[in-house]
This record gives C-alpha cells, structure tokens and sequence, in this order.
C-alpha cells in the first residue's frame, strides 16, 4: 500500500450505490430502530457491514453524503447505517451506552438476514461508534466475523467522563450541551436552540471566552437543569463519582474475555482515548475468548487527535505540528483489506506482525510484535530542585541521578485562576507550545540536560510524585514535553491524580492537610524520539481547565461545591522522597526499519 493516497472520494470501487431510507428493526423490548441501507450494484450474496450511530444516520455524522458507507458499498459491501436508539431515526430513550450492547447484538443478527446478505456481518465506527462494537462483540452475535473500533474507550470510571477521579468536565459537558443541540435543531424550540448555542463546543482546545465562562459556573451541578432532558444523565454522572457497580455494566474492561472478534483497532497518540486502544488490544491478545481470536488483533497507532476524518487521508498531525506526509494515510483503504481479509474469499492475508506504529519525531511508521514492548528498558529520571522550581525561570532539574537532601518545591493553587488547557489528548487538541503555561509561578518545571544520543520513548510514562496539600483533597497534573533547541516544548503526555483516590476508586479516602503521599500519576502511551539537542521536560501543576474540572479542596461529592478553596500545594524530592518520571526507552541497536502502513 502506498504511504499517501489520494482522497477516497476520487477512488470508489467499481459498483454504483443506491441507498435504501429508513429501514425498521425491532428490538427484543419492542423499540424501533431506523437504518438506511447502502446497495451496490452488484451480483450475488454480499457481506454486510454496519455501523451505529447516535450522531445522525444522514446528519451531523461522517456517515453522511460522500461517506465511507458508500465506499465500502461501492466495493460489494451491504452497509448499513442504524440511529442508536432515541436518537433521530429511533425510538425510546437515549441512555449513553446502556442499550447499546444488546440493540447491537440484534442488529448485527437483524442485518445478518437482509436480502442479498451471505450473513457474514463486520463492524465500523469511531469514537462512540466504537464503543458500541466493543459492547455488542461482547454479547456474542453468532454472525459478527470481524470488527473495527476507531478511537473507542473502556468506560471504566478511572479514564472516560472521570480521569483517575477528576472530572471531564469540559469534554463532558461541551458533548451533553452538542448532543441537545443536535435534535433542537429538528424541532421548534428556538428558545432553547440559542440558549444552548451559546455553549455548543469549540473546535479550538484553548476555548471561547464564552464557553469558558460558562464552564466556570458553580457548582456543577447546576448543569443538570440548564441541559433540560439531558440533564438526568449528567446527574448520574456526578451522583457517581467513585467506582462501582454503575460504572460496571457498560465497562469494556470487565467483558473483554466474552468477546471472540478478530479487530482492528485504532487509535492516535493525541486521542483522549488513548488509555484504552493500546490496552484493549493487549487484553484480548490475552484473554478473548478462543485461540482463534488471541492471535486475529491488531492495533494501528498514529499521531493524530481524536476525530480522524474518514472521506480524506488522515491529515499530517494534530494541532501545530505537521507530522509528514507518512502521517496521511487512507484509513478507509487500510480498513476495506481487513473486512475483504475476513468476509470475502481469497482475499489478501494479514500482515506478519500485528502492531504498527507511528514514531514521532523520526515521522515513521514501524511493526511490532506486541505492545507494550518487551525490550524497552525503564529509565527514572528524578526531580531536583533547590526549593524554586516554579516556572522556566526557576532551578528545576531532571536528572538520572537520584536527589539527596534537597528543600521541596511549593506553589499556590487558585482554583479562581487555574492553568489553562493547551493541546494535548482531548477532541481538537494535539500539539501546542507549552511555554505560556511553563512561565507561571503556579507551575513546577524541571527540565533535564541536552540529549547527546537521540532517544525513542515508546511505552507507557509513568510520574512517581511525592506531595503534600493544605487542603482535604488536591489535584496534580503532569505534562512531559519535548523541549527543541529554539524552545518550543511539544506536549507528548500528559495525566492526572486526585489525591483522595490514591489507594482505591471504589473507598477513596481524603488526605491530613500537610501530611506527604505517595501518588502515582499515569502518561500512557507514546512513540516519540527526541533528537540530539532537544531536552525531555516535565512540568507540574494542579489544574488543565477547562478540560478538567477545578478541585474545590474539600472532598465533597463532585460538581456539589459553589465555593473552591486556595491550596499550598508541595512536591518533594530527596532521598527519602524521590519523586521521579519512568520512561521507556528503546535501545538504538532494536529499532527496526520504517514500514508503510496497511493490512
């Protein structure tokens, strides 16, 4: 396969495609649940590809018009596009992702008997559209041959509207308030419409002035009757604001051994779900449910954010950086060979290695046999610091060789004038320039030596932070950036922790004002070189807002607080406490050659 294509809407298949408007399903409880179906003009029994939607079967959607429904149609595919229930086309209520494992099972089995279906059935979709695959492949449809899931989550409590306990709150809100919006534009209601129109999410992660000021609103809660009758739902969310069983129904993470799937999945190193594509994909080459499955995963990373745009190339990178032209690939091409792979015969073999990568910095892809990599070789690069770490101005160091006795580092946390959210994993994030953020006295830097030999980091980043708070309850964030020789700091990790969850989050228990705590802040995944000259930095915090929500100090229930409390917080590093970031280092002699991306 070629490294860049042009656009798929240039390259349909040979079949011309009609399409078939508002087919009906019923569900085993009675909804109905609206599709269209995409028809190629072709000959004979054909598979059928599905996806589900809560977007719009024909709106707002990456389905609609010129789509890759009609470019998988157009190469001898049925496709069928299905409104998840209560959302346009369907009936009954819309409850994110409570129905969508079983209404997925009947309708994989429902489209199974189309006419002119061989009844081999495969999955697509991103985002949402992912995660309903995973939900509905756990059930078991007796006629799912294969599935796709792009940019998807796990859905546990600790990495989806919570972040190791801290709340989601721009994502989550921005995406009740579309939600609404979304089905207010097909009724009268022009009042409302504009009201909520006010707050409907910005492209750009920096934030309208208008949306961060209704995002600073007090307490949280309040949200629940401004969203109207998407309001129950945020209610729950914050009603359930530790693990438990709420939380377990839909977790991907607790069902992955009942699913017995070959997939495909994909995602970005600057995706908000970027937790979960590498680790899904690890677990069921583990744990799914027969051999045959184990050993038909595959994962594909690249370096984009969170919506990829399926009518075009995948665009060269993700925020300020352009990524090279290896970075534009045809995911629709790359896709279409897997599902001919599993649902069409003597199609092309898989690939021999079933890991592929896009490392940045070199601005190549590259193969592997699993993720994480065996070979990678941990190095701990310590905080050091004379007590004034504070901004890029102050003396905060990373070092390979552990601290002795040195002073901590301390900074005011003022939740009224929090750190504001600059690139990174979110939707319309990416790379941005973290100076701006680095140069507050609010933000610890520490920042280590030029690199001599240039570095990959390919795993997963992990913050071992000795700290201490005034308050009952403390945040601390942490971003990893690859600092170049003109300056510019490239974002490449980042994550969070909330103190009171540092042991369980199920029983979270608040923190002694004062008193020092082990925590333990996890980065994720990445694939990065740094060159020769650049410097590896880390800077911490206790705030990215308005992605997360500002923690009020007080350990009370989330979204409750109208009044957020100033912290001194404390980061320690000496030889009792030696705060240190790990990373995973690939030894220069394994790394292998460059690859083009494809199946």
């Amino acid at each position: 396969m070629p490294v860049s294509v042009p656009s798929v809407s240039e390259r349909p298949g040979p079949f011309a495609v009609t399409r078939e408007d508002d087919l009906t399903m019923v569900t085993r409880d009675g909804v109905l649940l609206g599709a269209d179906l995409y028809r190629p003009d072709a000959e004979g029994e054909l598979p059928v590809l599905l996806r589900r939607t809560p977007y719009g079967k024909r709106k707002n959607d990456l389905a609609a018009e010129f789509s890759e429904a009609r470019f998988y149609a157009s190469h001898g595919y049925l496709v069928v596009v299905q409104d998840t229930r209560g959302r346009f086309g369907s009936d009954g209520e819309w409850y994110p992702f409570r129905y969508e494992g079983r209404d997925g099972y009947e309708a994989i089995e429902w489209a199974a008997r189309l006419p002119g279906s061989n009844q081999k059935v495969g999955t697509f979709g991103q985002s949402y559209g992912g995660v309903v695959q995973y939900l509905a492949a756990a059930e078991r449809p007796p006629h799912l041959e294969t599935a796709i899931p792009v940019s998807a989550y796990r859905l546990s409590f600790d990495n989806y509207w919570y972040n190791s306990g801290v709340l989601e709150l721009g994502w989550l809100l921005s995406y009740l308030v579309n939600m609404a919006i979304a089905e207010l534009e097909e009724s009268d209601d022009l009042a409302e419409f504009d009201r909520l129109s006010a707050f409907k999410e910005d492209p750009d992660i920096r934030f309208s002035s208008l949306r961060k000021e209704a995002l600073c609103r007090v307490p949280i809660e309040e949200w629940i009757e401004r969203l109207g009758v998407y309001g129950g739902y945020l209610k729950d969310v914050l009603a359930h604001d530790t693990d438990g069983p709420y939380w377990w129904k839909t977790d991907i993470g607790r069902h992955l051994s009942d699913i017995d799937t070959p997939m495909l999945h994909v995602g970005s190193w600057y995706d908000i779900a970027n937790c979960d594509t590498p680790k899904i994909f690890s677990q069921l080459s583990g744990s799914a449910r027969s051999e045959a499955a184990r050993t038909r995963q595959a994962l594909l990373m690249g370096p984009w954010a969170h919506l990829l745009p399926y009518n075009q190339p995948t665009r060269g990178g993700a925020g300020d950086i352009d990524f090279g032209p290896d970075a534009e690939i045809s995911l629709l091409r790359i896709q279409l060979a897997w599902f001919d792979h599993f649902l069409k015969e003597g199609a092309a073999g898989l690939p021999g290695e079933p890991v592929q990568i896009f490392v940045m910095g070199d601005n190549r892809w590259r193969t592997e046999s699993e993720w994480p990599l065996a070979r990678a070789n941990s190095l701990s690069l310590y905080l050091r610091s004379n007590g004034s770490a504070n901004s890029l101005m102050g003396d905060g160091e990373l070092s390979a060789e552990p601290p002795r006795d040195e002073p901590a580092d301390s900074y005011i946390f003022d939740p009224q004038t929090p750190v504001g959210s600059a690139g990174g994993r979110i939707v319309g994030g990416g790379v941005v320039d973290q100076r701006p953020n680095q140069r507050r006295s609010d933000v610890l830097v520490y920042t280590g030596p030029e690199i001599v030999q240039e570095t990959e980091i390919t795993g997963e980043l992990t913050l071992h932070l000795y700290a201490s708070s005034s308050a009952l309850d403390a945040d601390f964030v942490a971003v990893v950036s690859d600092v170049r020789p003109d300056g510019y700091a490239q974002n490449l990790a980042e994550g969070v922790v909330r103190a009171r969850f540092r042991e369980s989050y199920t029983n979270p228990s608040p923190i002694v004002p004062g008193v020092v705590y082990s925590l333990q802040i996890e980065l994720w995944h990445i694939s990065h070189v740094i060159r020769a000259g650049h410097r590896i930095r880390l800077h911490i915090t206790s705030s990215n807002f308005p992605r997360w929500e500002r923690n009020a100090g007080t350990g009370n229930q989330a979204g409750t607080d109208s009044v957020l409390l100033r912290a001194e917080q404390m980061v320690f590093h000496d030889a009792q406490r030696p705060s240190c970031l790990v990373i995973p280092v690939i030894p220069r002699e394994s790394r292998s050659p460059a690859v083009s991306p494809g199946i």
